[in-house]
């Protein structure tokens, strides 16, 4: 199979046009038209269906699409891996993980690491949803659970718990709730428990929200849920993690929190001689080494 035809056809797929997908190839509609023919040709099969407003895959034309996104991904893990320097760091770099954790924790903290490697560029994606690491969705994951996928390198990082947080403003007016019944004088700020999250901290809400909570407020993420404590607007659930950072938060019903969530880094095998990949995992482990230290100085003072 003809490797330029497959190039054109998926940039025409992409684009679902024949113009767009010439803007960026530097075609004209009618070069990229006569290719996208000659394919057609030799498969003997039909891969798009044309009409007024633009093309559209057909049956045929997904099952090459899907073909020519996963080699597309696999190229993009090749070249990768002969950019990468023995000696030197630099070069794009995607990095995965949860919204709460992304905005928390790990973005506050990555000056450092351009202070480190300032030809390094960091594309942080945060969203719930587990990335295909082995099809190259990114190159490297933080994640709340160990990774189910194959052929992936991971490391446990660290434990986090979700536990109940308060500003000083919020307890001086409203007063230190001393049990889980005392809810029922609070609101409570949390993820909604259909939300995509993991597991404890849904069991913990739920758990609280059976002791007839005054009033609720729901955010979809953690960063939302900080920002509603920080305004003194009721008691949250938050990760462990954010205490450290923010000293307006005081800790509140310290019996309450939810099981052990261990957070993993992992990346795939194939990148195991990354040296973009090595650089960020090691200063992931060094903050992670700071944080511990600076909790521990935190309980001892």
């Amino acid at each position: 199979m003809d490797w330029d035809k497959l190039r054109i056809f998926h940039a025409v797929a992409d684009a679902g046009s024949l113009t767009h997908a010439g803007d960026r190839l530097n075609l004209s509609q009618s070069a990229v038209s006569r290719q996208i023919r000659g394919l057609e040709e030799s498969l003997n099969a039909t891969l798009f269906h044309r009409h007024a407003r633009g093309l559209i895959l057909t049956e045929q034309g997904e099952l090459l699409f899907d073909a020519t996104v996963a080699m597309n991904k696999r190229l993009d893990a090749a070249s990768a891996r002969i950019r990468d320097s023995e000696e030197e760091v630099f070069g794009d770099l995607r990095v995965t993980t949860t919204i709460g954790f992304g905005t928390l924790w790990l973005a506050p903290r990555l000056a450092k690491l351009y202070d480190q490697y300032p030809d390094l560029r960091v594309d942080l994606m945060l969203e719930e949803r587990v990335l295909d690491l082995p099809m190259r969705e990114a190159d490297v994951a933080i994640r709340m659970k160990e990774p189910s996928q194959a052929d992936l390198i991971r490391k446990r990082l660290m434990t986090v718990k979700m536990q109940v947080f308060a500003t000083q403003d919020y307890l001086d007016s409203n007063g230190m709730p001393e049990t889980a019944e005392d809810l029922s004088e609070h609101r409570l700020i949390c993820q909604n428990v259909n939300s995509a999250q993991v597991g404890a901290s849904a069991s913990l809400v739920q758990n609280l929200l059976t002791h007839d909570v005054k009033s609720l407020l729901t955010v979809n993420n953690y960063f939302g849920v900080l920002q509603g404590v920080l305004q003194n607007l009721g008691l949250g659930v938050l990760p462990d993690y954010v205490s450290q950072d923010e000293p307006r938060l005081v800790r509140v019903l310290p019996d309450i929190e939810s099981a052990d969530v261990p957070v993993f880094l992992a990346y795939p095998e194939e990148l195991r001689q990354s040296q973009r990949i090595a650089a960020f995992r090691d200063f992931v482990q060094d903050e992670i080494i700071a944080y511990r230290k600076g909790l521990r100085d935190k309980q001892n003072s």
